[in-house]
């Protein structure tokens, strides 16, 4: 019997199928809504914590770094994904449990005997350097509500404590409200996994029994300051109830901290039923400050960017469509006599394509930045998608670091390509450039990391890589990224080179001198990508900064798709001027042309340090975020400049295809 055989497109299908089947189930990404969990009445809840972390310092600490109640049975770690490590989380156990729609007051939790001289330093450094102790509930966090001017304000997480007139004040009682929903389908599994899967709690009951179960959809806290009678707990064991009663007012603080003197810690929880259902239990997380603001902005930089940038496609595509009109016209005698009196981006007919100074770094450069524009495209992508939401803590980094690896294929192929065309086919050194595309980004960025990473570990930071995740990255680069680069630059060296339309000169022409720079002319280049992104830039930065949720990937995902549009136009723009002035080293301007924007980030990032994060303290502080700042800035300079340079390099190759000069 013969069987119909598969195309190479319906192979091709089935890769991508089972692939994605393989990944989505082996990393278990979080769809908002999707896996429910049903507790039932009175089984337990267990509280997580989190780092502490503060907006001031901008680097975690452990929980239990402070002088904290720790849990009976000892701080055991939570299981951590790649990205939660790299952003400095530590999920750990904590001692406050709950059972579901039980109401419970005046808990006791513990007594610490007394202050030692350096918990109190710690603990009033904390205070001074505005750090939030973060909690978790059924992987949502906790999440405070304060009244400003009439208006809520919300908050992850609650203060260590507070300082006032010079005296230091402890939150020693919590007063939790657990917003639960009602169960609405028995007959699904119980427990499904999520980022938490590691402890999910199993439902009370068999299936189909009338006990009804309930969702946790909100984690509200209220931290307050009591002054607790230290000697009346003596003798009370964790979880007994505190003798007598516990008014939570958190206008008020009572519990000022000093050295020697013993601390208690309590807490109380209520269960309120609402009408938030599952897949908008993370909605009071996503409401971001000033919502309006950004949508609006959002869109008025879409279409003044949008505009402007079609001005500039018309009136460029205008003029070389007129050049080439205009000579196409002429009957071949007019055309001779035409070409005896060439001016302009014609004369240069014999250099276009002569090869740039630094041609291998060009190559690498390009190589690399098709990679990180790769994994800046998929990776919003699929975000938008909802497969990197929130509710999966350190989803997003993996996931980065996921494309990243994998698109090490392009840059390898794209920059040994381009370096064989650049070498008219030339086939020798493709394996050299393939290892200088692997370890050119990746090395910045270990270097910049590793010297970011001691001066956390001089702090104990829980922001610090561990050595273990070191080894870890060290692997995944060496073989998982290199190889894949190599296989990328094997393919790149097979694939035939781009011919180029006309021959080059054997003697370079001379470039006469220019009006004007044209570094001034690539510098302000940058100013109209910018422009599309600026606005999208501060939401960004509040989201890493500032400690708030950015989960608008939709809008970025639009934004980026501007961006590379704009970087395009505008080195298409500034190589085909310098062309008109017979400036033939357009190589790496055209890359620097839409490159240059990085430059102006780097700007913006200062501004925000100086204006937005005033409260910014210490060198060390400063250090690190100018440090990861930069960071950025050389991925972005790669990922920009590249757009620029292939889209100048398609123009000037279309360009000199379009019109035959002897």
């Amino acid at each position: 019997m013969n069987r119909p055989k598969m195309d190479y497109s319906d192979r091709f299908r089935l890769w991508v199928l089972t692939f994605c089947l393989l990944f989505l189930s082996g990393n278990g990404f979080y769809l908002p809504g999707s896996y429910p969990h049903n507790h039932g009445i009175g089984s337990e809840l267990s509280v997580k914590v989190n780092s502490l972390t503060s907006i001031d310092t901008e680097m975690p600490f452990s929980y239990y770094s402070l002088p904290f109640c720790q849990p009976e049975g000892g701080v055991k770690d939570s299981a951590e994904n790649l990205g939660e490590l790299l952003m400095g989380d530590r999920i750990e156990n904590s001692p406050y449990k709950f059972n579901m729609y039980t109401n419970e007051s005046e808990v006791f939790l513990c007594r610490l005997d007394s202050l030692s001289a350096d918990q109190f330093k710690l603990l009033k450094k904390r205070i001074d350097e505005m750090y939030q102790v973060n909690l978790i509930l059924d992987n949502l966090p906790a999440i405070r509500f304060t009244k400003k001017d009439g208006y809520f304000l919300r908050w992850t997480g609650y203060p260590v404590g507070i300082k006032i007139q010079d005296v230091y004040y402890l939150f020693n009682h919590l007063k939790f409200n657990v917003l639960v929903h009602k169960y609405e389908e028995t007959n699904v599994a119980r427990v499904m996994g999520t980022g938490d899967a590691a402890e999910v709690i199993p439902t009370v009951g068999k299936s189909g029994s009338d006990v009804p179960g309930y969702m946790v959809v909100g984690f509200e806290v209220i931290p307050c300051s009591i002054m607790h009678n230290a000697d009346s707990v003596k003798k009370l064991k964790m979880y007994n109830k505190y003798p007598s009663p516990i008014k939570c007012d958190p206008s008020t603080v009572a519990m000022p901290i000093k050295e020697g003197q013993p601390v208690v810690f309590t807490y109380e929880v209520t269960f309120e039923e609402s009408d938030i259902k599952w897949p908008s239990r993370w909605d009071a997380y996503l409401k971001m400050e000033g919502a309006k603001v950004h949508w609006f902005s959002i869109l008025n930089s879409l279409m003044v960017i949008t505009f402007l940038a079609g001005i500039v496609l018309v009136i460029f595509l205008r003029t070389v469509r007129r050049d080439l009109t205009r000579y196409e016209e002429l009957d071949k005698e007019a055309q001779a006599q035409m070409n005896e009196e060439l001016s302009g981006w014609k004369l240069v007919v014999g250099d276009v394509f002569r090869a740039p100074s630094n041609s291998a770094l060009l190559c690498v450069m390009v190589g690399d930045g098709v990679q990180i524009l790769g994994m800046a495209v998929v990776t919003i992508l699929f975000a938008a998608l909802g497969f990197m939401s929130p509710a999966s803590r350190g989803t997003l980094v993996t996931g980065m670091l996921f494309f990243y690896m994998i698109l090490g294929v392009a840059a390898g192929y794209v920059a040994v390509r381009l370096w064989r065309t650049i070498g008219c086919g030339d086939h020798k050194g493709w394996a050299s450039v393939s290892w200088k595309v692997a370890c050119f980004f990746p090395g910045i960025a270990f270097l910049i990391l590793t010297t970011l990473n001691f001066l956390l570990w001089g702090s104990h930071s829980t922001g610090a890589i561990p050595f273990s995740l070191f080894v870890i990255l060290i692997l995944l680069w060496f073989c998982i990224s290199v190889p894949l680069t190599l296989i990328g630059g094997y393919f790149g060296a097979r694939a035939p080179h781009i011919e180029y339309p006309v021959r080059t000169n054997q003697i370079p022409r001379e470039i006469p001198p220019q009006k004007y720079p044209s570094w001034l002319l690539v510098l302000g280049a940058g100013t109209l990508p910018f422009g599309t992104l600026f606005i999208e830039l501060f939401f960004i930065m509040s989201s890493i900064w500032m400690g708030r949720v950015y989960y608008v990937f939709g809008f970025l995902f639009v934004v980026l798709i501007l961006l590379v549009v704009v970087c395009a136009e505008v080195s298409l723009v500034l190589t085909y001027m310098h062309l008109c002035v017979e400036d033939w080293k357009w190589w790496w301007k055209s890359f620097f042309a839409s490159g240059s924007v990085a430059i102006y980030i780097f700007l913006y990032s200062i501004n925000y340090l100086i204006f937005d994060l005033k409260s910014l303290s210490g060198p060390v502080s400063a250090t690190l975020y100018l440090g990861y700042s930069l960071f950025m800035v050389v991925a972005i300079m790669l990922a920009t400049g590249t757009v620029g340079f292939l889209s100048s390099f398609w123009f000037v190759h279309y360009l000199f295809s379009s019109v035959k000069l002897d």
